[in-house]
């Protein structure tokens, strides 16, 4: 995507224009700013640079301990939001986030980690962020001021009623995110809506509003600081617990884990020995005859079943390997 570039989103005011005409078209952005609590001023630490190392640090750390509270106490909606969206991915819906800059990123990053992960097609869990993939690695804030992009990103993508748009923004008012959420609702889409803020744009927005209010953070305005890591701990929480729900493990084991190097080789031989207590040779003769899928292999030795058969049972069981353990034991 190109990002766009107006008065409000980072351009330069011309230099020929009078001051108060520069300086007005920011007016209005500057005092929805000072409305927010994520951008509020802490005169407390108006002298941190002047702290030792050791000093700033602890400061740090004991602003970082109070975002799990943060969180904790907006877990009656993430657990909707999340119920919400499993139902959705379990009638082959996709879980989209929409973000700008560091929340952007976090999206991104949270959609990548599926496929390792839980063995998801690339296609169920994606990333969208204001700027296009080049904004993973380079600034590309401008883009977060346009609404048509978010929505013309999840066109492109071919959004479907069935699927769930999470717009995520610490400010919670980034055009961009708020967009995502208006347009996926529009079509009929799930859509929840990641704040850090109270009384939100974005959550007002979406069908479930997640604002996680951390407060001020430590250097004013930095967001990607203490709502940062409220957002990594809100998606960690969304796709972790809908791949629960969805039979991508077995208890806490990671039994769909795509074994795609040397160390994850190693854990799908470790998850198969943790589920099983099968012998070093059975589990290599289970992975054997089952393509090396951890779960269909927990089942062979589990079940007492040959790899085909485990492979049509966890069809039938829409992946749920206890589900499938179940229908062995009644035949």
């Amino acid at each position: 995507m190109t990002p766009t570039t107006d008065a409000t989103s980072g351009a330069a005011p011309d230099a020929t224009a009078p001051a108060s005409a520069a300086s007005g078209g920011y007016g209005e952005l500057r005092a929805q700013l000072a409305t927010l609590t994520t951008e509020a001023f802490r005169p407390e630490f108006a002298e941190i640079d002047r702290l030792p190392t050791e000093e700033i640090a602890r400061i740090m750390n004991g602003e970082d301990s109070t975002v799990p509270v943060a969180v904790s106490r907006v877990l009656p909606e993430i657990t909707a939001a999340i119920d919400a969206t499993a139902a959705r991915m379990a009638r082959g819906g996709r879980l989209i986030y929409a973000g700008a800059g560091t929340a952007g990123r976090l999206g991104v990053l949270d959609a990548s980690e599926c496929p390792p992960t839980f063995n998801t097609d690339p296609s169920e869990v994606i990333g969208l962020i204001a700027g296009g993939p080049s904004a993973m690695i380079t600034s590309v804030e401008g883009a977060e001021d346009s609404k048509e992009l978010a929505a013309d990103g999840l066109d492109r993508l071919g959004l479907t009623a069935e699927d769930t748009v999470v717009g995520i923004s610490a400010s919670g008012r980034t055009p961009f995110a708020v967009g995502a959420v208006e347009h996926a609702r529009a079509k009929g889409a799930l859509t929840i809506g990641l704040s850090c803020n109270a009384d939100s744009a974005l959550a007002a927005a979406a069908e479930h509003g997640l604002e996680v209010v951390v407060g001020p953070e430590l250097l004013t305005g930095s967001t990607r600081l203490k709502a940062g890591t409220a957002q990594k701990l809100v998606l960690n929480m969304i796709s972790t617990i809908t791949m629960i729900r969805l039979g991508k493990t077995y208890g806490n084991l990671m039994v769909d884990v795509r074994a795609s190097n040397e160390k994850l080789r190693a854990r799908s031989r470790r998850i198969v020995s943790l589920a099983t207590g099968a012998s070093d040779e059975e589990i290599e003769a289970a992975l054997a005859a089952t393509d090396g899928e951890v779960k269909n292999a927990v089942l062979t030795i589990l079940g007492g079943v040959d790899g085909p058969t485990a492979a049509t049972l966890l069809a039938e069981s829409d992946g749920h390997l206890r589900a499938a353990l179940a229908a062995v034991r009644t035949t």
